[in-house]
């Protein structure tokens, strides 16, 4: 796949111009989005990607497309995984809820930043190093299996290197000051705790990128796809996390279903390596099994937790009406109370 340098700078300067749209949105007025703000948002961003992969499609054959929309739905997914993270810095920062969106929104674009530099590494370590293959793949098979054996486990946000860093060289205060991002006390300029919580959710973002960057060079190998997928997959994120917010406790099979989805690259990654050195039994998946499998195990693992949550709640609601009898127990007879019966 050949992309001549004026659409990568089309591309890119599409992306800035949408998220400098959104970010004057914000800006203009900070609050919670509602609901149904938050559910248009997210639609526009999805039929962004949809046109887009639609594009590619057209204009380079299903073969690019397909790897595209098989590429955008997997980051999509992984980064649903992150927003529970995101949940927890939130919490940890004590966010002023009108100021969420702007965090979210400035801390989306930096992990943007860091993972385009991430993918123009990891582009130029397979062109270069084709046992990256192995390695990549190797890395997902242990992901995965590390994600199924810790899904139960509850899960904590700690502070990574570049965060603790920033702690220590820049000076900082306790209390926001609105929306600000550096504040003057006693005559010396420092940073509010909103920088810190945006390098926070910027840096954690590029750490999950370890796992969903291989992954994705699993589906295509195409730097330009794997770009674009990764900034459709982010630039919704935002909107995403104020519509399905409660709705994160109960996907509670989502992690084993994302681990499921880790092997199956991971194992596609090292059978494509094998058969490329010569390896006759390998086999080469084709991009529709692909996203068959992803789609797939995706759909069973929603329908899969809804159903559980349900059951869940309906048994704690009963658990909880002490009025509700249980299947097979025979209610308490009443003793009638005696009737006197007149003489004669």
């Amino acid at each position: 796949m050949s992309v001549p340098f004026w659409a990568w700078l089309a591309t890119i300067g599409a992306f800035v111009a949408i998220i400098a749209f959104d970010f004057y949105l914000v800006a203009r007025n900070p609050r919670d989005p509602s609901m149904r703000e938050s559910t248009i948002w997210v639609c526009c961003y999805v039929a962004l990607a949809v046109i887009f992969g639609l594009g590619v499609l057209a204009f380079t054959g299903p073969q690019y497309g397909g790897e595209f929309f098989a590429g955008w739905i997997t980051e999509y997914s992984l980064s649903v995984d992150n927003l529970f993270i995101f949940v927890l810095i939130m919490s940890r920062f004590a966010v002023p809820r009108q100021y969420r969106q702007k965090v979210l929104l400035i801390g989306i674009v930096l992990a943007l930043l860091l993972r385009g530099i991430f993918i123009a590494l990891g582009a130029e370590a397979i062109s270069r190093f084709d046992w990256m293959f192995y390695l990549f793949g190797a890395f997902l098979i242990y992901t995965a299996w590390k994600l199924i054996r810790h899904s139960d486990e509850d899960e904590e946000f700690q502070e990574n290197r570049v965060l603790r860093a920033v702690r220590r060289v820049v000076p900082s205060t306790t209390e926001y000051q609105g929306a600000s991002l550096t504040t003057k006390v006693d005559g010396r300029r420092l940073v509010t705790p909103m920088l810190i919580v945006m390098v926070a959710i910027g840096t954690t973002d590029l750490l999950f990128a370890v796992d969903s960057i291989p992954a994705i060079f699993g589906l295509t190998q195409e730097p330009y796809l794997v770009f674009t997928a990764n900034a459709f997959a982010l630039m919704g994120l935002r909107q995403l996390f104020f519509l399905i917010g409660g709705l994160l406790d109960r996907l509670v099979y989502l992690s084993k279903g994302l681990a499921i989805i880790l092997a199956f690259i991971g194992f596609k990654l090292i059978f494509e390596a094998m058969h490329h050195h010569g390896v006759s039994w390998a086999p080469e998946v084709p991009i529709w099994a692909s996203l068959l499998v992803i789609v797939g195990t995706l759909a069973i693992t929603t329908v899969a937790s809804l159903a559980k949550s349900r059951k869940d709640a309906a048994a704690e609601n009963a658990a909880a009406d002490p009025t509700t009898a249980k299947d097979g127990d025979d209610p308490a007879e009443e003793v009638p109370e005696p009737t006197s019966k007149s003489a004669g």
